[in-house]
């Protein structure tokens, strides 16, 4: 059968995190009066990327829930194990309101699922929360273009978990092998969706960080996508496309 419908990660794939976040954690170090303190901008992004991926899998694993990871977030990367959650959930909230106000999409995400509208059914997949994540597809214009948004926090699951996979394509009323899962991590996100039995498409948009999971198709932009779907590689090796 081909492929009936596309998976999609959101963050770093449709909507730029990195550059919000950076932009964010800019903003936020300035207004407090702090930037120097980590050095340079790069060394504290890198700092604050450090601590959120590590509190992150803490969250994941179940270990703590989804505010007090953040509140762990901002203790590590101010130096104050003791900040009250009053005071981290206010920090926090801050950075949130500079962080907001850069978010963009990627150049390339309307033109492809305006090429890909009536051809096959599109929904969304992402290790955050439906409370983050529904209001920022709606403010970048996106959400009706989802039949279905299953979030990692209300699921108990996370990629690259199988269960998490086979969900979403149950919400869609699928089986594995008739969704694609797009994403721009090679081993959350496409190595996750390849052995769950989807077909892994991984978007490295940069081509920087070396070969990536067999089985995977790699792509460095969204608008080789439709070809990817359209053709017949669903169970070969990598793609050749480019």
């Amino acid at each position: 059968m081909p492929i009936r419908a596309v998976l999609w990660d959101i963050d770093d794939t449709l909507f730029d995190y990195t550059g919000a976040d950076s932009a964010g954690l800019a903003r936020r170090l300035a207004e407090e009066g702090i930037a120097q303190r980590y050095g340079s901008p790069a060394q504290a992004l890198a700092l604050w990327r450090e601590i959120t991926t590590r509190h992150w899998d803490r969250f994941a694993a179940g270990e703590v829930d989804f505010q007090e990871q953040r509140r762990d977030r901002v203790r590590d990367f101010l130096g104050e194990p003791g900040m009250s959650s009053a005071g981290a959930d206010g920090w926090f909230d801050r950075y949130v309101e500079h962080y907001k106000a850069a978010w963009t999409l990627f150049p390339d995400v309307v033109p492809v699922l305006d090429a890909l509208a009536g051809r096959y059914r599109h929904g969304v997949l992402s290790n955050s929360s439906e409370a983050n994540q529904d209001p920022k597809l709606r403010r970048l214009g996106l959400r009706e273009r989802f039949e279905v948004l299953v979030c990692a926090a209300e699921l108990g699951v996370s990629k690259p978990e199988a269960r998490a996979f086979l969900a979403a394509c149950e919400a869609l009323g699928l089986p594995p092998g008739d969704v694609a899962y797009v994403g721009d991590q090679p081993e959350i996100d496409a190595r996750g969706a390849r052995d769950a039995g989807l077909t892994a498409v991984w978007l490295d948009r940069d081509g920087a960080r070396g070969p990536g999971p067999d089985g995977v198709h790699r792509i460095d932009g969204l608008a080789r996508l439709p070809e990817l779907l359209a053709s017949d590689t669903r169970f070969g090796a990598r793609s050749g496309i480019r």
